[in-house]
Order: C-alpha cells, then structure tokens, then sequence
C-alpha cells in the first residue's frame, strides 16, 4: 500500500462523493452548457439576445433591487453557478480547482461547499448595498442587470486558505519546496481586478460590479479562515445538516453515511508497551485508513502528533 498516494486530495471523479471540488465544478459547468443551449435555441427561434436576457437571465441573476431580489428570491442559488462566457467560467473553474483543492485538503470536504455559498451571499450583500449606496461610482439598477457566477465563492476559498494557512507551500513540481499559496492569491487578486478595471460592459451592470460582488466573498473567506483556526468545525455541522434534509426520503442512504462516519475497527491485539522509538512491526492497515479517512474529512491540522508518527512509521515500512 502505497501511503503516499492515498495520502494525497482525491484527483477529479465522477464518483467521488467526498471531492466537494469536483461537485462544484460539474455543478457549474452544467449551469453553463445549459444556459448556452438554451440561448442558441433562442436564437434559432428568431428571438433577439434581449429576449434572452429578459425571459431567462433576469430569473438567473441576482439584481441589485432589493424589492425583484425578494420577488425572485431563487436566484440567491442559481446566479452563484450561472456564467455565459467561456473564458469567465473558465477562469473561476481553474481558480477553484486550485484554492478549493488546497483548501479540501487542509479544513476537510465539508468545509467547500459551505465556505462557497456563504462567500457567495457576502458577495450579493456587498453588490447590492454598493451599487445602492454608491450611485456615483457604481452603474445605477436598470432593468435586466444584475450579478452571477463563481467568483465571490471561488475570492471566499482564496482568501481562506490564504488566511488560514499563510506560509503554506504548494505545487513542489512548480519550484523547488513548493510555491507559498499567498502568491497564487495575489496572481488571482490582479488578474481579476485588470479585468475588473479594464473590461467592457455586460449584461452584469459592467466588470466593475465584480469587484464589489468578489469583495464580500474575501470578507466572508477571512472570517471563515479565523474560525477554523480557533477550531470552530461550524462547516461539518451545516454540511451534514443540508445532507439530512436533502436525503430525508433515502433512509438507506442517510443510513449507510451515518454508519460510515461512525464505523469502528477492531483494536489490534494489545501488547506490552515498547519502548520509545522502537520500531514494532507493521502499522495496520485500518489504522492508516482510518487516518486517511480523518484527512478527507477534516484536514491536515486534525491530525495528532501520534497520527503523524504513524504515517511516518507506515512510509517507512514501503521503503
């Protein structure tokens, strides 16, 4: 067995339940095929992009009026998935893919999906109450516009890695020891504030918008990242807690999950306490998997100093 392989992130799987990644990028590539369909549908129809804009992305979007925001209120959870140009949703769905990674990898799974939704909502609050507030500086509320995409979900997983874990190295392939993460979150803040500052006007209200729509995203990544570091687990409690109510009328599979999470393994045979630094036969196989398994769930900075003595003595016995 191979320690250092299962040591690793789950790469991208159609089947892996616990790469919350993975999930979040078929999710929004999927919003994105559709939206494109049904926009050249339109158009083979004989309808104009205004048609478009009016029938499909106004009930998409979330606008900057509070009083069509609580008429449409659907759109908080469909405008964090939906993007129309390819090189926008490319872009988050890199950036995610490298911040979120990271981030599965040091708080656990169930911290993705949470830190991307309430990034994203920090992100609707900071649109809203700019563009309200800022008449002078920001585009003034017009009919059709509004804000969508990744971006302040993928800005809240940026920040809360990089707030949570700043002299983190990554990616060793790239430079020897591995580049710090902060540096891949500056690369990240340019290139989407030149976007921002130098891009053309969208159906979005302009590419400023964005910058307030990201900014709340940042607050909320660093305020997630604090919490974590003072042990707050507050992300377990409301992944499992959507996990139950979405899986209300699927006992078996609520059963099955519950059993997984609280599955016990036999303790191995006891024996006479060796003495320090001796080396005692093999690590068991459960032992490592159950590590493993404390990885995927809840990050690196769970593990124990005992935990981490048991890795080293299993990599040890591969050599």
């Amino acid at each position: 067995m191979e320690v250092a392989e299962k040591e690793r992130t789950p790469g991208l799987s159609l089947g892996e339940e616990k790469n919350m990644v993975t999930q979040l990028l078929l999710v929004n590539i999927t919003v994105f095929i559709l939206l494109y369909f049904i926009k050249i549908i339109f158009f083979m129809e004989g309808y104009q992009e205004q048609h478009f804009v009016r029938d499909i992305m106004t009930n998409t979007m979330v606008s900057a009026s509070p009083g069509t925001l609580l008429a449409k209120p659907w759109t908080l959870l469909t405008a964090m998935f939906a993007h129309l140009d390819f090189w926008d949703i490319f872009s988050n769905m890199v950036w995610l893919f490298v911040f979120g990674t990271i981030l599965q990898q040091r708080a656990g799974y169930k911290q993705i999906p949470v830190v991307y939704v309430i990034g994203s909502f920090a992100g609707y609050a900071t649109y809203m109450a700019a563009v309200n507030l800022l008449p002078g500086v920001f585009p003034p509320v017009t009919a059709g516009s509004g804000i969508m995409g990744a971006h302040a979900g993928v800005m809240a997983m940026a920040a809360g890695i990089t707030f949570l874990s700043p002299g983190l190295r990554v990616f060793p392939q790239l430079w020897r020891g591995g580049v710090p993460v902060w540096i891949f979150f500056g690369i990240f803040l340019v290139v989407h504030i030149a976007s921002a500052t130098l891009g053309e006007v969208s159906i979005e209200q302009g590419s400023l918008t964005h910058l307030a729509y990201m900014t709340g995203g940042a607050i909320a990544g660093a305020f997630i990242a604090l919490a974590l570091r003072n042990g707050s687990r507050f992300g377990d409690k409301s992944f499992d807690l959507f996990y139950n109510i979405t899986h209300i009328f699927d006992p078996k599979k609520k059963l099955s999950r519950k059993a997984e999470e609280s599955a016990t393994f036999p303790e191995p045979p006891s024996r006479n306490t060796p003495l320090p630094y001796v080396k005692v036969g093999h690590v068991p196989e459960h032992r490592i998997n159950e590590i493993l398994d404390k990885i995927n769930d809840q990050g690196m900075e769970s593990l124990s100093p005992e935990d981490r003595e048991i890795l080293i003595r299993a990599s040890r016995d591969e050599e």
